[in-house]
């Protein structure tokens, strides 16, 4: 089990420098909708690539499943594009505190829909979350005044997104390889930016090299290594407790933008940063005692 979390960790930290990469490519002109297609399309090459390069034997997928993953990942792919243009109004390190609203959206889908309650340290560890988010926000210091509401309604539906992946990645394609239901997941996501970006994305003058560089650099810790880590280590670790593992996107996500694109962070961010990582290693605690 610990080297199935090990996997989740790591996909989860890849996924947290990219807000901070994205706003570098958006001073270069380009755009969420051409950032994320690029990085999407270039994901699904590279990994369809990798399985038909290392598969040992056919594993057919059922229509079902191709559908089932193919809804997967639009969410993923949704998730990236929305967090992708929350960052364009408000700092990326504002934009990761609300998108780890994930963890307890996550368990509150999960009640809802399958009628998993939530046990104590659950219900606790969630309290500890939001009460990370006040203060990892900048809301206790007062600093969200100038913020834009779009920017925050925009990361807010990353979280919602984000929660019904993980869920869904959870429960679908478990016959399969890692290899081929990623490579599967992320040609929904590329379908789905696609379409839902389509007219901009066919009018775009920005297809160019300096793009291609960030498409690369962004589906390599974006769209490759996470996929395959999280299609490997999430199911076998369940939703509910990967939720949690992933608030390590959280520190990996602030560092960048505080030390790369100088965003402020005062000391109550640094705070809520530290309650909300306490949370996920009280969640976690019998796995570690092990």
């Amino acid at each position: 089990m610990t080297r199935y979390i090990l996997m989740v960790f790591a996909g989860a930290c890849s996924f947290g420098i990219l807000s901070t990469f994205v706003k570098l490519a958006y001073r270069e002109g380009y755009t969420a909708a051409e950032i994320s297609v690029t990085q999407a399309c270039t994901g699904m090459i590279v990994l369809w690539i990798l399985y038909l390069l290392t598969r040992r034997q056919r594993h057919p997928v059922k229509p079902g499943d191709w559908a089932w993953l193919l809804l997967t990942g639009g969410g993923i792919g949704l998730t990236s594009f929305v967090y992708y243009v929350s960052v364009a109004y408000i700092p990326a390190s504002v934009a990761i505190v609300i998108l780890m609203q994930f963890t307890w959206i996550g368990l509150l889908i999960e009640a809802l829909l399958f009628k998993k309650m939530p046990s104590l340290l659950q219900l606790i560890t969630t309290i500890l979350i939001l009460v990370g988010t006040w203060l990892g926000s900048g809301l206790a210091g007062g600093s969200l005044s100038g913020l834009s509401v779009k920017g925050l309604l925009y990361a807010g539906a990353s979280a919602f997104l984000y929660a019904v992946y993980i869920i869904a990645n959870s429960r679908v394609g478990k016959s399969l390889d890692t290899g081929k239901k990623s490579a599967v997941i992320i040609t929904g996501s590329t379908l789905c930016i696609f379409l839902v970006n389509a007219p901009q994305l066919i009018a775009s003058t920005h297809f160019d090299t300096g793009l291609l560089k960030w498409a690369l650099f962004l589906a390599l810790f974006g769209t490759i290594i996470p996929p395959l880590l999280f299609a490997k280590g999430i199911p076998k670790v369940g939703a509910g407790i990967s939720a949690v593992i992933m608030t390590a996107e959280l520190p990996v996500a602030i560092v960048c933008s505080h030390f790369i694109l100088l965003e402020p962070v005062n000391g109550l961010q640094w705070a809520g940063v530290a309650l909300m990582l306490l949370s996920m290693l009280l969640l976690n605690a019998r796995y570690f005692r092990k």
